[in-house]
């Protein structure tokens, strides 16, 4: 009976936990706390070492559920990406996902041996530990801030810290083996390395493709597909580790591939992945914590202290500028990229690794990291909003834009049911603008439900339900926003013709034979000038487009999703904005000077 009753007693003290944690995200969230802290906190309260007095010190638990946390954390970040909106930026993230995260290990290493008297075969292992950013902790917060990071430094974030994973899991192995067994030739780690990611990446593409098809072709009772795709994305995990593959990679990839292709039950599985990551992130947090032990973690509180500022102000910059440095990235999104270098819930679980293993110092690494996740979460996680609006990488959003309603509709994977409350200021009810691929089926007013024809004309506080392709169907947000207050300027400059936000540069190049670069043709008018445009957007900015200028008409959710078309005739030309090298302007004012006498 004593048994039975501590098994009771764990199940009570374990949901009181989980429910604490998610009780205190409310209050993390109205101080702007970042809540991946908050957990970590409780857990570390309700410790041996805590207020709670809860023993916990097993590693292969922690390990266990770690591992199958991330798993559903990169799957779900992998669901929400868009393939159209990350092509772009798939080199430099692959380089700070792997020379990033090795440079950051090589420039930490140094500053270990000094401060923690480690050897440096220990030093190195402890920089890998440290080195990668974390998914969870960058996918959370910027969300939790509600930012709207411009695309291309948005995409680059998201791939690497989903990416870089897999390679700081396989640099920490090495180190382990090589500390545990003493060996390691270049050739071995070379081939482990290219297994690992070759096997990770067929079996994620493969793996993706057969969910997709069991989706769309097994008639699954309702309710049963979020599961369904939720243990699919543990099996291809499993299957992975299994087979000397990086599992991380693989149901990362697996993510893009069901997220990015039409399936049945999508928004279901898209709710239910929401909760299970969040579930799962409190619960890695909370076990990491009570894994902690404050009086270890006082003892090396100094040097841990040093190790995280040195990550913080000098590895992950210089790894961030010596490789994006061949890319077009400008100055302040550099400096924004190298400030989101959060550190979470990966460090320590990779701390974990050694504690499993039982290497010597091992507790060392562990404390190490988890006051480096700390002081990254603090310092780094705080600030995260702030530093996205001092450099410019944020546009401003006054609201949280319009509640979507999406439904499934049985056996139709082509369309998607979207409802949105139509609103005094929106574009849709002012102008009338509405996407081609879009049909509006049926209007709610007054509790009455009509169909289109016979609720025309929509009015202000209808409901109105349109039919979209799932994969535009978040282009429709725009049109149903309130337009913020602008002053109206000269209607000649505001170019020749109309179009929509959302028609992509290909399909402007093709009708105006403009040569546009081919990893821009797939952007949309309005993510041209999320890109290009400095600061936050207003009526009648205007942007070139080799013969013709894009010029803002109009704005929703302080969002460009009207633009005017302005011919060549025009009388003033624009110039394309891009930075010029100083050896280059020095040039060409030399040559001006030279022509001109």
């Amino acid at each position: 009976m004593a048994i039975l009753d501590s098994v009771s007693l764990a199940i009570l003290l374990g949901s009181v936990l989980i429910m604490a944690g998610i009780l205190s995200s409310l209050l993390a969230l109205r101080f702007g706390a970042p809540l991946l802290l908050v957990f970590l906190g409780l857990g570390l309260l309700a410790g041996e070492g805590g207020l709670g007095k809860l023993k916990f010190d097993d590693v292969r638990i922690a390990y266990l559920v770690g591992s199958a946390a991330l798993a559903l954390i990169l799957f779900d970040g992998g669901l929400k990406t868009r393939f159209q909106s990350i092509r772009a930026v798939l080199a430099p993230s692959a380089v700070l996902a792997t020379v990033g995260v090795l440079l950051t290990a090589l420039l930490t290493t140094p500053i270990a041996r000094y401060v923690l008297d480690l050897t440096w075969p220990e030093s190195f292992l402890l920089g890998a530990v440290v080195a990668s950013t974390d998914a969870a902790a960058v996918f959370l917060l910027v969300h939790a801030q509600g930012l709207r990071l411009r695309p291309r430094i948005g995409a680059t974030l998201e791939v690497e810290s989903g990416t870089n994973d897999p390679f700081a899991v396989f640099l920490t192995m090495v180190l382990v083996e090589f500390l545990s067994l003493g060996k390691g030739s270049a050739s071995h780690i070379f081939w482990q390395f290219a297994q690992e990611a070759v096997l990770g990446i067929v079996i994620g593409l493969v793996g993706g493709r057969l969910v997709v098809f069991a989706l769309n072709k097994i008639s699954l009772p309702q309710g049963l597909h979020a599961p369904f795709v939720t243990t699919a994305a543990l099996v291809i995990f499993g299957f992975a580790q299994i087979d000397h593959a990086s599992g991380f990679l693989a149901v990362y990839l697996a993510g893009i591939v069901i997220g990015n292709r039409p399936t049945r039950a999508h928004n279901s599985v898209l709710t239910f992945l929401d909760a299970a990551t969040w579930l799962a992130q409190i619960v890695m947090f909370v076990l990491l914590g009570l894994l902690a032990s404050p009086d270890k973690l006082v003892a090396v509180a100094l040097p841990a202290l040093v190790v995280a500022l040195a990550l913080v102000f000098f590895a992950r910059p210089i790894a961030v500028f010596l490789c994006l440095a061949p890319f077009p990235f400008q100055l302040r999104e550099k400096i924004f990229i190298a400030w989101v270098g959060l550190r979470g819930a990966v460090a320590i679980f990779l701390a974990s690794i050694p504690l499993l293993l039982d290497l010597p110092k091992a507790q060392i690494y562990f404390n190490v990291a988890f006051i480096v996740v700390m002081v990254s979460l603090l310092l780094q996680g705080w600030t995260l909003g702030f530093a996205a609006r001092k450099l410019h990488v944020a546009l401003p959003r006054t609201d949280r834009g319009p509640r979507r309603i999406e439904l499934d509709l049985p056996g139709q994977l082509e369309q998607q049911l979207v409802g949105y409350a139509v609103r005094p200021n929106s574009l849709f009810l002012k102008r009338g603008l509405i996407p081609s691929w879009s049909k509006p089926t049926l209007v709610i007013r007054e509790e009455k439900i009509l169909s289109a024809a016979e609720a025309a004309p929509v009015q202000k506080g209808d409901y109105l339900y349109l039919l979209a392709p799932p994969e535009k169907a978040g282009a429709l947000d725009r049109f149903f926003v309130d337009m913020a207050p602008a002053s109206a300027p000269d209607p000649n400059l505001l170019g020749d013709f109309m179009i929509a936000g959302d028609v992509t540069l290909e399909a402007v190049a093709e009708v105006y034979g403009i040569d546009v670069p081919a990893d821009a043709r797939s952007l949309t008018l309005a993510d041209y000038f999320d890109v290009h445009l400095d600061g936050a957007p207003r009526v009648g900015a205007a942007l070139p487009l080799g013969s013709i200028a894009l010029v803002a008409r109009g704005l929703g959710g302080n969002r460009v999703n009207v633009i005017g078309l302005r011919l060549s005739q025009d009388e003033k030309p624009i110039r394309v904005p891009r930075r010029v090298p100083a050896f280059q302007r020095k040039a060409l004012r030399l040559w001006k000077k030279l022509s001109s006498t």
